[in-house]
């Protein structure tokens, strides 16, 4: 019956804009049948049928195998068949949509078919990250849910075409998107549980770190570019920031673009992992998140945050110094990783390389050279290329030394981490451009430890600069263009059109 169904509600479009609109009146009336039906369950109505609703669907289909302009990395197809993605959230995926969409008709000359799709949507994904079924049922009521709903499946929600380990259908029906709409749906939730932050706020620049430091400088940042400024030139460069957002969706506007109060609420304690916001009308902004230690963390955050499909993100953190030329507050920018994390190794294995990406090591690179002032030589002495080490053992010290020495020379590692292999390999494996710079906060291996007097004193001196370099180094991506940025380094033999 619902074959029939998928059959009638087909439609072919010319024009990105009304594919888009058709599949916004499908994706809301899909989600308001539910949130209707979800009323009247939580009333006490009792259902004959299940309630479902479908996501919308995208479908190009090309027997043509003359080629494209393949310099771009994405926006077309690896060859001729029928391509699908189910999607949602239209209102949060607008402008990410129409630039799919405009490039597969650009070069393909084919009509977009939109329509509903066989893909349920589950009743938690139709209420959306703000609503929680727990606050609105007794236990006997969410018991009997799923007679009344879909729930979620795991079967639509893994990564294997990230993963490279999608099989093709029986209707020979190819992926068009890296993510299935429930995939999406299900990591926008998450983001909401672990940020403190909806997904709306989420901007395509983003920076991790393991140090609320950072974060505490980042904020002090944000509300400064906030504040009203009588000179033109500096509300000229704050007014390119539309809002800083803090965890609760605490909002604070541009002073220099409205006379809005702050607004929102704080939460009674920070989440996991909390995120601020430093907005920008067109969400090319910058994020930045607390991941805390651990490589389990870095995996969590990152393989939500991809389904947001950022410009790119870096690791800003601190790490051991493993030479003993490196002084303290030096920085290392990493162009390989040595993976010892194993979150990550069951779906991308440690024997694939993780290529440093020209384009964000440039831009890295500028803007330590801007906010230091250092250039050519000189700057050698304060920042070093190579090999970046993450361990899962926070402890590694405590282990045989002269193990440790042969692991180091063998990978010519110049510090180790927890944290920022896994945000690479993630990058790698989800085709978000990617890149480290670190400071060195301690050298166990030769005798200077991280003490808690010495690491204060640290912290204070380099925090500020770091973060500025971090800053800059994302105005750098955006200004220098995201063609280029988006390059066919992370793509593999057979990519999705969509990026």
């Amino acid at each position: 019956m619902h074959e029939a169904k998928e059959a009638r509600s087909k439609q072919l479009f010319t024009n990105a804009e009304e594919a888009l609109a058709a599949i916004t009146a499908i994706y809301d009336d899909s989600i308001e049948s539910l949130r209707r039906s979800f009323t009247r369950f939580v009333r006490g109505e009792n259902f004959g049928e299940r309630q479902r609703a479908f996501y919308p669907y995208v479908q190009v289909t090309t027997t043509s195998v003359a080629p494209v302009d393949s310099r771009l990395a994405y926006g077309f197809l690896a060859a001729p068949g029928t391509y699908r993605a189910t999607l949602t959230r239209p209102d949060l995926f607008a402008k990410y949509y129409l630039e799919q969409f405009r490039l597969l008709l650009e070069n393909h000359g084919q009509p977009l078919e939109v329509g509903v799709s066989n893909r349920s949507i589950p009743i938690h994904f139709a209420l959306g990250e703000n609503l929680h079924l727990e606050g609105n049922l007794d236990q006997a009521r969410l018991r009997s849910l799923g007679d009344a709903f879909d729930l979620p499946d795991l079967a639509g929600l893994d990564d294997s075409v990230a993963n490279g380990a999608y099989l093709v259908p029986s209707e020979q029906r190819q992926p068009l998107a890296m993510f299935t709409a429930a995939r999406v749906d299900l990591s926008l939730q998450r983001l909401k549980h672990y940020t403190g932050t909806g997904p709306e706020h989420m901007q395509s620049f983003v920076i991790f770190t393991n140090y609320q430091f950072y974060v505490d400088e980042f904020v002090r940042l944000g509300l400064e570019m906030m504040q009203k400024s009588s000179d033109p030139a500096v509300a000229s460069v704050r007014s390119t920031y539309t809002a800083f957002v803090e965890p609760g969706a605490w909002v604070t506007p541009n002073a220099n673009l409205t006379g809005e109060e702050p607004h929102g609420a704080r939460p009674p304690r920070l989440p996991q992992m909390p995120a601020y916001h430093l907005k920008r009308a067109d969400g090319s902004g910058i994020t930045m998140v607390n991941i805390g230690v651990g490589p389990s963390n870095a995996k969590t955050i990152t393989d939500h945050i991809a389904v947001t499909r950022p410009h790119a993100w870096i690791m800003l953190g601190h790490c051991a110094g493993l030479r003993d030329t490196q002084q303290l507050g030096d920085y290392v920018l990493a162009h390989a990783y040595s993976r010892e994390d194993h979150v990550l190794d069951a779906d991308i294995p440690t024997w694939v390389p993780l290529p440093a990406l020209a384009e964000v090591q440039l831009a890295l690179e500028g803007a330590v050279e801007e906010v230091t002032g250092l250039s050519g030589y000189e700057l050698k002495r304060l920042m070093r290329t190579g090999t970046v080490a993450t361990t899962d053992d926070r402890n590694w010290e405590l282990r045989e030394q002269w193990e440790l020495i042969q692991r180091f020379n063998l990978s010519r590692a110049i510090a180790l981490d927890m944290e920022s292999a896994t945000i690479a390999a993630n990058g790698f494996r989800f085709r978000v451009p990617y890149g480290t710079l670190l400071c060195v906060s301690d050298k166990p291996l030769h005798g200077h430890l991280k003490l808690p007097g010495m690491a204060d004193r640290f912290y204070r001196e380099r925090v500020d600069q770091h973060l500025k370099i971090g800053l800059r180094a994302m105005d750098l991506l955006r200004e220098n263009g995201l063609e280029s940025l988006h390059s066919r380094k992370l793509r593999s033999f057979a990519e999705t059109a969509f990026r």
